[in-house]
């Protein structure tokens, strides 16, 4: 039975309940989710919005993207609640730190990723989880960094410059109505990185509400982590849930 993809739409996928271990002695939460029958054609590590503002490892778009991109693309998805951050999954140890010791908490997912194997692995971020990957996420490990609606008020220009220097891929999907950095200071600011792509995407804002934004945001992850992948399909035949 053919089924149109909506909201709350959930596809197929090996879903399990996983934890991470930080340097610094904490147990974070999270899910990791898998396509079904063949092995992941390559990994989001995703990083959340601002925990104090309600980002979290559920915030809609890391949601959607692991209950459809296993399914639709083949790629892993991990989320995971950064330290003193709660969700329905549960709540992770410590306590917000404002970007400067959730350092360790990049390195924990990085490390998970590595250590199980899991391929061709890209960092994403949204909003707080931007500033995260730019101060902490320029690691080998990773093939890249998808960055959605950054709002550059953590990272600094020396971030990017490591960034520059790293030379790996840096897409960034920077909203037309964004409260915090539009299009055209985006386009300035990551200048200083010669690798960065700043795409532009008309008529969305900061927290990418409503379906057209959201497929536009995992269209983009698609097409950038597995190049050549066409367009998501808005439709699916087989099972679902909701």
């Amino acid at each position: 039975m053919v089924h149109q993809i909506r909201s709350l739409t959930v596809l197929p996928a090996l879903r399990e309940e996983i934890e991470l271990h930080t340097a610094d002695g904490l147990t974070l939460v999270g899910e990791l989710a898998r396509p079904v029958d063949v092995d992941p054609a390559a990994t989001l590590v995703t990083f959340h919005p601002l925990p104090t503002h309600g980002g979290f490892m559920d915030s809609h778009v890391f949601r959607k993207a692991a209950w459809r991109l296993p399914a639709l693309a083949d790629l892993a998805v991990l989320r995971f609640n950064t330290r003193g951050t709660a969700s329905p999954r549960g709540t992770s140890e410590g306590t917000f730190d404002g970007g400067a010791a959730e350092r360790f908490d990049v390195a924990a997912a990085y490390e998970y990723a590595q250590f199980h194997g899991l391929p061709r692995r890209w960092a994403v971020g949204w909003s707080f989880g931007t500033e995260l990957i730019l101060q902490h996420g320029a690691d080998p490990s990773i093939e890249g960094a998808i960055l959605l609606s950054p709002p550059l008020r953590r990272a600094t220009d020396a971030d990017l410059d490591r960034w520059a220097d790293f030379g790996r891929p840096l897409v960034v999907l920077v909203p037309e109505h964004d409260d915090y950095l539009r299009p055209a200071e985006a386009r300035e600011r990551f200048a200083r990185v010669p690798q960065a792509e700043v795409i532009g995407v008309d008529g969305a804002k900061h927290l990418w509400v409503g379906e057209p934004a959201v497929r536009r945001v995992l269209d983009e992850i698609v097409s950038h982590v597995t190049p050549g992948q066409a367009t998501l399909p808005v439709t699916w035949d087989g099972e679902t849930s909701t």
